[in-house]
């Protein structure tokens, strides 16, 4: 087994954590998710991050929020997206994930288990749901007036779906997951291998962590990480510590 201090050092390389591995360019930063198979925006937790990897001073430090991200490079986020293989949702408790291909693949039946779940749980859901599936992308203003609703109204109906991955936004405006993913991927919804997916990409995490990243509290039970390290698709170097073999 790997010890701890060299996957330190691996994952200070692959996630790029220091300024001589800062990303160059976008194409860059679309090799970076590739590689990784998933990314988060910002740096909040072992996950890669986009913006971590730019190590560029932020637009206007210390007040918070846009400005605090890179100062050239913030549009990286926006433009990661017109790639073909590149795909991004709200599954990080509400914070935009980034998921290349592979990734996708490893999300999609749990994310058509949850356009099913929220589409027979709420009418609201259920109407927006159907609308998406029958107009495809739509922006937020077509949404107000198509379905007639107030942009609050909007909204309340719009979070928990996107927090979800039902929906997520691209640049036609809010499309359905199916949509923007048409080809259904094999299997059934393991949370398990998403959680393995994010191990392999940050290198090396507390093994606390990982019950945090995603949404779906209601898939996740005690035992799941027990489970993956029984099985061999995850490993603890040291006691408190997991990575992938």
């Amino acid at each position: 087994m790997t010890a701890l201090p060299e996957l330190l050092e691996r994952r200070d390389d692959e996630c790029r954590l220091t300024p001589d591995r800062a990303l160059r360019s976008l194409d860059e930063a679309a090799e970076f998710l590739r590689d990784r198979g998933l990314l988060t925006r910002t740096p909040d937790s072992s996950l890669p991050s986009l913006f971590e990897a730019c190590h560029e001073e932020p637009y206007k430090p210390g007040v918070g929020g846009f400005a605090e991200w890179p100062r050239t490079k913030w549009s990286w986020s926006f433009e990661l997206l017109e790639r073909p293989d590149v795909y991004a949702a709200k599954i990080h408790r509400g914070k935009t994930l980034y998921l290349g291909e592979n990734a996708a693949r490893i999300a999609d039946p749990i994310l058509r288990a949850e356009l099913k779940r929220m589409e027979a749980a709420d009418e609201g859901w259920a109407r927006l749901l159907r609308h998406l599936r029958d107009a495809g992308p739509s922006s937020a203003e077509d949404l107000q007036v198509e379905l007639e609703l107030k942009p609050r109204e909007l909204k309340s109906l719009r979070a928990p779906l996107e927090r979800c991955g039902a929906i997520v936004t691209t640049e036609q405006g809010l499309a359905r997951w199916d949509h923007v993913f048409p080809e259904p991927a094999p299997g059934e919804p393991d949370l398990g291998a998403l959680v393995v997916a994010g191990v392999r990409a940050a290198v090396l995490v507390p093994e606390h962590e990982p019950k945090r990243w995603f949404s779906w509290t209601w898939r996740w039970d005690d035992d799941l990480i027990e489970r993956l390290v029984a099985h061999g698709r995850l490993v603890r170097p040291e006691p408190g510590w997991l990575a992938a073999p």
